[in-house]
């Protein structure tokens, strides 16, 4: 699992000219998966984004968690974010995982998510318009292949 962490003043998704969601101050969400990514995935990354210490404190130092700033989420589906360049000049997509099963991670990543922080979302493979002020700007990635690699 792979998610993209971008801190957000305001931000918004669109499919069909319609908004799907939108958010204030938070963090927008792109979110990758690939094969064999469970639920001890999704807990790992859910438990990085709502404890990384990226939002100024007091003393205008990188100090609070989005649970801190009671930071809202919109989360994104992003299958290219598995894309490999490495033959050729078209991407090769083989190491996203297949809809089907995204889609049923996808929604268990957001509702979890949802037992923490406010979470908007757009639509599961849709083709999205997607609005981010950066703040910062700030921009992480997380992968959850990280955490195994140290146990």
């Amino acid at each position: 699992m792979k998610v993209v962490v971008q801190r957000s003043l305001k931000s918004s998704v669109s499919v069909d000219n319609k908004v799907t969601g939108s958010i204030d101050s938070g963090v927008v969400l792109l979110v990758g998966f690939t094969e064999g990514d469970q639920q001890r995935d999704i807990d790992y990354i859910i438990n990085k984004v709502i404890n990384l210490r990226i939002f100024d404190d007091e003393d205008g130092v990188m100090n609070k968690s989005l649970l801190d700033v009671n930071g809202s989420v919109l989360s994104i589906s992003q299958f290219t974010l598995y894309a490999d360049t490495k033959k050729g000049r078209r991407p090769s997509y083989v190491k996203a995982l297949n809809p089907s099963e995204a889609t049923k991670l996808y929604d268990l990543f957001n509702k979890k998510l949802s037992h923490y922080v406010n979470v908007q979302t757009g639509v599961f493979g849709a083709d999205m318009n997607v609005s981010i002020t950066n703040d910062g700007p700030v921009t992480i990635i997380i992968e959850s292949e990280d955490k195994y690699e140290k146990d």
